[in-house]
């Protein structure tokens, strides 16, 4: 039995990004939820904040969900550029 050439490629589709940009985007939004949550407890027993963590925290996952975002969106124009051709 002889397959084409297209059944036997695995082709990157515009519905394969967003699966895996979408676990990152989730774990960014839990970690920031349960750091969040862990600081408020903290501050509250010991009275002592941790300012700067905080704001790398913020930034680098922040961060990281502006970039999955810039992705989604640049990954999305560059395929209906190419439908559109």
């Amino acid at each position: 039995m002889i397959m084409d050439r297209e059944q036997t490629t695995k082709k990157t589709t515009v519905s394969d990004v967003p699966k895996s940009l979408t676990l990152y985007v989730v774990f960014s939004i839990v970690v920031l939820i349960v750091y969040t949550i862990v600081e408020q407890i903290l501050s509250m027993t010991s009275g002592m904040t941790h300012d700067t963590l905080t704001t790398c925290i913020f930034a680098a996952f922040g961060g990281e969900i502006l970039a999955c975002a810039l992705i989604k969106i640049f990954k999305l124009k560059t395929k209906e550029e190419m439908i559109n051709e």
